[in-house]
């Protein structure tokens, strides 16, 4: 039976249990799907308990803190002030969970991999190389970016290498042959100008 106040949280009837596998039924599948994987949980030890308790029940051993990442324990040593809850985070992080009305497995799990991106240190910013307009913005410059167009500097930027940095430079071009990079690229050595010829 569902308690009452757990069909408030998540909004899971009897109803939709009815002719669902009981865990015993999929104990297997799931062990098999989460072996050697990381499971990523906010508030892991409140699943985990659940988790492990019906694992037990079957014979099988616990599934141990090693394999499992905490994203509340994370959260709560990044923003010792909080809040701290899955909601909270999303609003933090700016990750839209508008859609969330319940706890739901997959929605939740799908907006807590987001969330646990920017907990570990957020989502790589976009490479951007170029601009329509000279002195634009980065954030200004997404469209043409991610159009893949790479444009020549219009004027060359003056030489910071002197004279003999120049000459090292090409010698050590000159002693990788082949493998240089630098030739495979089309470039030749650095002259004067800043430019390559």
């Amino acid at each position: 039976e569902v308690h009452p106040e757990a069909l408030a949280v998540h909004g899971i009837s009897n109803a939709d249990l009815a002719d669902k596998p009981t865990f015993r039924e999929i104990a297997g599948d799931f062990l098999d799907f989460v072996a050697g994987a990381k499971l990523v949980a906010h508030n892991a030890n409140f699943d985990m308990g659940f988790i492990n308790a019906e694992l037990g029940r079957l014979g099988h051993p616990p599934i141990t803190d090693e394999w499992v990442v905490d994203t509340l324990a994370i959260a709560r040593r990044k923003h010792p002030m909080g809040p701290n809850s899955l909601d909270a985070l999303c609003r933090r992080y700016g990750v839209d969970n508008s859609h969330r009305e319940k706890h739901g497995a997959l929605l939740d799990s799908e907006l807590l991999a987001e969330v646990y991106i920017e907990l570990a240190g957020g989502k790589q910013a976009a490479l951007r190389l170029v601009s329509d307009e000279p002195g634009t913005a980065a954030d200004d410059t997404a469209d043409v970016a991610h159009s893949g167009e790479i444009r020549q500097r219009p004027a060359a930027l003056p030489a910071r290498l002197t004279e003999s940095e120049l000459a090292e430079h090409e010698k050590m071009i000159e002693s990788l042959g082949e493998k240089a990079i630098w030739r495979k690229l089309g470039f030749g050595a650095p002259v004067a100008g800043g430019e390559s010829g």
